[in-house]
């Protein structure tokens, strides 16, 4: 079976798997105190892994006692397909699937946030005062040290292609990134890219090349890397990497030097929120001082809040990257990616370009 035949057969396990009949729901609950009464309660569908809301929740409810709170952790596609089929369910949606998130807010499903963390948050981190991103997060490589001693360091794309394309046999099967049409973060960073660097799909051949496998989530990239199933991993969520690896030193986490995409995930209230009172507290919180300060502190998913300094934050670690760091900005561009001639279009030229060197 081919590598193209085999990820596209993947592909299709995936989009079955992930269907609104058989979501893979993790969740997290916490009680209201004694005597709240039934509606005092927060349901919120995120695309964001236990480990890292938790310390987010944890203050929250520490500080708001009287919601009972459930916490749905969802791959980004799946959320935004449950959210569909009832956009009544949820009171917070987050994902990192930022033209999924943009589009429900462009075409009337959230909700106005009017409090004073609104109006203060960084215009480029927000729409309207209806989606907002609170979190940075930039996109990075994952590299086994064999690899490094074996065939030199790898710092940037054009180094991760030049591996590729001079050591592609000796890799075979040993390098993994997202699979485009089954991972809705994953088509964002392709369509991104291809904007982005006129090599990009010479990356993606190489990819192909070397019979890349393709995951629908970073999670399972790590986990291969961690079992040496992979020797190397290309864009993965850095913020779960630096968590996930901490305890992993033959894995070195590569923030490209040349570019670097920055991922941000972004939070609204659906129109038709249950509890959107509740809602609005929570939302408040993940953009004010208190949650963003938890954020940088207990998580490495980046605090945006522009009074924070330090480790954790945005501005340190743009401090550090400078311009190699590229934001995916929040506007109507990210419509544009959504349009289904144009996504079938970079599908069908993905598909093609991982399959050029079989053909070979």
């Amino acid at each position: 079976m081919t590598a193209l035949s085999r990820c596209l057969r993947r592909g299709l396990l995936l989009l079955v798997l992930a269907g609104p009949a058989a979501l893979a729901d993790e969740t997290l609950r916490y009680p209201a105190s004694p005597g709240a009464g039934p509606d005092a309660a927060l349901v919120i569908h995120g695309a964001l892994d236990l480990p890292q809301v938790r310390p987010l929740l944890d203050a929250f409810h520490r500080d708001h006692p009287d919601l009972a709170i459930r916490y749905h952790n969802l791959t980004t596609l799946a959320l935004h397909e449950r959210f569909l089929e009832a956009p009544g369910e949820a009171d917070v949606l987050i994902s990192s699937a930022m033209p999924w998130q943009y589009r429900l807010a462009n075409d009337g499903h959230a909700q106005t946030l009017e409090t004073p963390e609104a109006e203060r948050w960084p215009a480029w981190a927000r729409w309207r005062r209806e989606l907002f991103a609170f979190t940075f997060e930039p996109i990075v490589m994952v590299v086994n040290e064999t690899v490094i001693e074996r065939f030199g360091e790898v710092r940037s794309h054009a180094d991760l292609l030049g591996l590729l394309e001079r050591h592609g046999e000796a890799l075979r099967g040993r390098v993994v990134t997202y699979d485009p049409a089954t991972s809705g973060a994953g088509y964002t960073y392709a369509i991104e890219e291809s904007r982005l660097s006129p090599r990009y799909w010479e990356l993606v051949a190489a990819l192909g090349g070397a019979e890349a496998d393709l995951a629908g989530t970073t999670g399972e990239m790590l986990e291969g890397l961690i079992e040496e199933r992979y020797l190397v991993g290309y864009n993965l969520l850095g913020s779960y990497a630096r968590d996930r690896l901490a305890d992993q030193p033959q894995l070195k986490i590569v923030v490209p030097e040349d570019y670097a995409l920055v991922t941000q995930r972004l939070a609204l209230v659906p129109r038709l929120a249950p509890h959107p009172e509740a809602a609005r507290r929570f939302l408040t919180y993940l953009i004010g001082e208190r949650g963003q300060t938890v954020l940088a502190r207990d998580t490495t998913l980046g605090a945006i809040h522009p009074a924070l300094r330090g480790p954790g934050t945005a501005g340190s670690l743009r401090r550090l990257r400078g311009d190699a760091l590229r934001p995916i900005g929040l506007g109507p561009g990210l419509l544009a990616t959504l349009d289904d001639l144009k996504r079938e279009a970079l599908l069908t030229r993905w598909r093609r370009e991982f399959a050029r060197q079989e053909r070979r």
